[in-house]
């Protein structure tokens, strides 16, 4: 069962963490390359001289972050690090299979902006919001969508991403003969707006999809839509918890960090707050102590 629940959280990392191309797309040649000795036993490892405040952080991958500093976790980490005195800089690589092992735990950067709160990989903050998954569709349909009981969503297609926590009830609803699955992990050749675009085009009728890229790309879209927040499930399977509270993350070791970063978010929470509201992101109070593990 642990080792199931430790992968529900990778599962949400990777829902999270889905590659976006930006409308000016960001090339190869354009993100700095790591060294592939920096960090390994005996090789060069960098110094934390103090004066940064430094993010791994992914390059292309709105609407969290990208190598232009356009996304949201981009704008809270300007606020902490203006909070602390410290110089901004980041170590980038591609979230996906091994972005920890190259970034924090190489030493090459210190602080990750967005984790779940429980994820055991990493020292966690105090939450600083919390999101869940949504439903969403066009305006124009004319949909009523409450819970997974709602007639409408047997009338069309239901875009989901496959193997994500809300394709647990769906199954469960017997709604999988409408599902139309995107793959889990990553595809750097996709947008993160790959389901809304989807549904703006009518390819499907209703997304159900993580609300952080979901509230971002509907206030994007051209295309009016509604959206509902899908009910909690994991009273009824912790796989299909669809809820999570988000804190930024340190090195396990690093205890002193974490109270820095968790003294700096306190004393910012109300623009961090504000941030997530300009971005369309869409939020529910944090619940203390939520978690998938036994204490």
């Amino acid at each position: 069962m642990l080792k199931q629940l430790k992968g529900l959280a990778v599962c949400l990392a990777l829902i999270s963490g889905q590659a976006l191309a930006a409308e000016e797309p960001i090339k190869d040649s354009d993100v700095p390359s790591l060294s592939a000795d920096e960090g390994r036993p005996g090789e060069v490892r960098r110094v934390d001289d103090g004066t940064e405040f430094k993010v791994c952080s992914d390059p292309d991958n709105m609407p969290y972050s990208n190598i232009r500093g356009e996304g949201f976790e981009d704008k809270i980490a300007e606020v902490l690090a203006k909070d602390l005195g410290k110089k901004l800089t980041y170590a980038y690589a591609y979230n996906r299979q091994g972005f920890l092992r190259n970034t924090i735990n190489a030493g090459r950067c210190d602080v990750i902006i967005g984790t779940t709160s429980d994820f055991d990989g990493l020292r966690t903050s105090t939450p600083y919001y919390r999101s869940g998954h949504v439903f969403v569709w066009r305006k124009d349909s004319n949909f009523k969508i409450t819970d997974w009981s709602s007639p409408d969503l047997r009338k069309g297609i239901i875009g989901i991403v496959d193997k994500s926590p809300a394709t647990v009830p769906l199954n469960d609803n017997n709604l999988m003969a409408n599902a139309r699955p995107y793959r889990l992990q990553r595809d750097l050749n996709l947008p993160t707006s790959f389901l809304i675009d989807d549904l703006a085009k009518g390819e499907i009728d209703v997304a159900v999809m993580w609300g952080p890229i979901a509230g971002y790309y509907m206030k994007q879209s051209k295309v009016p839509m509604e959206m509902a927040f899908v009910p909690e499930y994991n009273k009824v399977s912790l796989q299909g918890k669809e809820y999570w509270n988000i804190s930024m993350g340190v090195r396990v070791k690093d205890k002193e960090r974490v109270k820095v970063v968790n003294d700096a978010i306190a004393r910012n929470q109300e623009k961090i707050t504000q941030i997530l509201a300009d971005y369309g992101i869409p939020t529910v109070p944090v619940v203390e102590g939520d978690t998938v593990f036994k204490k």
